[in-house]
């Protein structure tokens, strides 16, 4: 076993300092590679304190000299993806071929996008006769950023980015099982030229986001998590009325109508439901296909399901992985047997068993599933699984499908597929959803923003829109004809 996973305070690496430990695993076949000692509310208040003190320097600093340093950064990380992909690797079980073609690039590109717009941050000038007014946008402060375990590097990068290009510091606190790559984030921002205390990690489950969410001195909370964390969240940031947004989960719709690409619509209902095994918010997991293709959907869908790769995350053949935890897996298993009694099972579902001996035996796997369901009423159908589970679900037509597809109290996400943009754009206008496709799925460009409506959440990552969730606006009026005689 390694060494165990620091804080980062203050520019510099140092252990937790509380009594509450916990074990950092490898889902791929459940033994321990590091512990993890929880932030103690010292621990906090330094990082609070770093973090204050540091945003007096870095908010004064030019946009573009900011600008320069997220850069920097960004290509520090593409010149370490292959070490930093492999830690994702061992913190989340996914494949390392995700890992290595997804996971850091994508929080590099955000690096890359919000440091190229830092220096173009700009309020707004309204003539008012000869007087005029002026609209800053203003850094909030030090914020707080609390990641998920699903995409560890992403999620800190999505979230420090906008933060740090608007002038704002940020104390981020990683998934409790997923660690490690936030505190090698830390460092390598040091080494891009970041001031000390600009960027702070804590480690710790929810005691540590408590403190964090509650802090008189935090004006900014943006969480990943789930829909329960977010809400406790938004109760305890209202003891200050500090700024909050919330990217939380999602039971989308996938919309499969008969004049669909059939390939296309099966490549992207598998990329809606299988990556990452499953383990991602916005996957489109109720899969409504139009009744006239229900079949050949299904047999397509199986075939080319059937020769996924599953097994050794650090295989590059690997095309799914391990799930990220015992319980999470016993979580998902139950979800199959419940979704036995409710429907049929098309395929899938089981724990593989690899060669006799292998150490992946004691790991995390579970083929990925399809169900088939009549029901919209079905568990497996209402609730969030957040694993390789698809329930295929068929419809008549559109008025049909767009009803039941917004009959949830969720709305991150939806897709589209049908050959008719016409009927894509109508039918899109209609679902209530803040992320939506046509012709593909679960494609995030950190151009444009990211985030849900209903209980899915609030504000956005990524584009410009981020910006806005990380500013403060001040109004000055600039009075050109005097203030008169107003008592008269």
């Amino acid at each position: 076993m390694s060494s165990d996973v620091p804080q980062f305070i203050n520019g510099e690496k140092r252990s937790g300092r509380s009594d509450l430990r916990f074990d950092n695993i490898y889902p791929g076949d459940g033994t321990v590679q590091q512990q993890v000692t929880t932030a103690s509310e010292e621990d906090v208040e330094q990082a609070v304190e770093a973090a204050a003190k540091a945003f007096k320097k870095w908010s004064a600093m030019k946009g573009v000299e900011r600008g320069r340093i997220l850069l920097k950064t960004a290509e520090i990380l593409r010149e370490r993806n292959s070490e930093l992909a492999a830690i994702e690797v061992e913190d989340t079980g996914k494949p390392i071929r995700e890992a290595d073609t997804v996971d850091i690039v994508s929080g590099a590109d955000a690096l890359e996008y919000f440091g190229g717009i830092s220096a173009s941050i700009e309020g707004s000038h309204v003539q008012i006769g000869r007087s005029y007014a002026i609209i800053k946008k203003e850094p909030l402060g030090v914020c707080a950023g609390i990641g998920a375990w699903n995409y560890p590097m992403q999620i800190a990068c999505w979230k420090a980015a906008p933060a740090l290009a608007a002038g704002n510091t940020m104390i981020f606190k990683p998934a409790e099982l997923t660690p490690r790559n936030a505190v090698n984030l830390a460092e390598i921002f040091l080494e891009a030229g970041l001031p000390e205390g600009v960027f702070n990690v804590v480690q710790g489950g929810p005691e540590v986001g408590k403190q964090l969410v509650s802090h008189s001195q935090i004006r900014k909370v943006s969480l990943t998590g789930e829909v329960g964390t977010g809400q406790k969240v938004m109760q305890g940031a209202a003891s200050n009325l500090k700024k909050v947004s919330l990217e939380l989960g999602g039971k989308s719709p996938i919309l499969i109508f008969d004049d669909a690409d059939l390939n296309e619509a099966v490549q992207g209902a598998m990329l809606g439901n299988f990556y990452t095994q499953g383990e991602i918010c916005s996957n489109g997991t109720r899969v409504y296909v139009q009744k006239s293709l229900v079949n050949a959907f299904i047999d397509k869908l199986k075939e080319e399901t059937t020769r996924l790769k599953i097994g050794d995350p650090k295989n590059p053949a690997t095309q799914i992985g391990a799930l990220i935890s015992r319980e999470h897996k016993e979580k998902v298993l139950n979800y199959i047997d419940i979704g036995k009694l409710e429907g049929e099972l098309l395929f899938g579902g089981n724990i593989p068993d690899f060669d006799n001996g292998s150490s992946l035996n004691n790991g995390y796997f579970i083929e990925p599933a399809a169900f088939f369901s009549e029901s919209d009423d079905a568990r497996i159908v209402r609730e969030e699984i957040f694993g390789p589970v698809m329930t295929i679900l068929p419809f008549e037509d559109e008025e049909d499908v767009i009803k039941r597809a917004n009959n949830t109290p969720y709305g991150l996400s939806a897709g589209v597929f049908t050959k008719n943009l016409n009927r894509a754009h109508r039918v899109i206008d209609q679902l209530e959803a803040g992320m939506c496709w046509i012709n593909t799925y679960n494609v995030n460009p950190v151009e444009i923003p990211f985030g849900g409506v209903k209980m899915s959440g609030m504000g956005r990552e990524n584009g410009r829109a981020a910006i806005d969730d990380y500013t403060q606006l001040k109004t000055i009026y600039v009075e050109m004809e005097g203030v008169g005689r107003p008592f008269d």
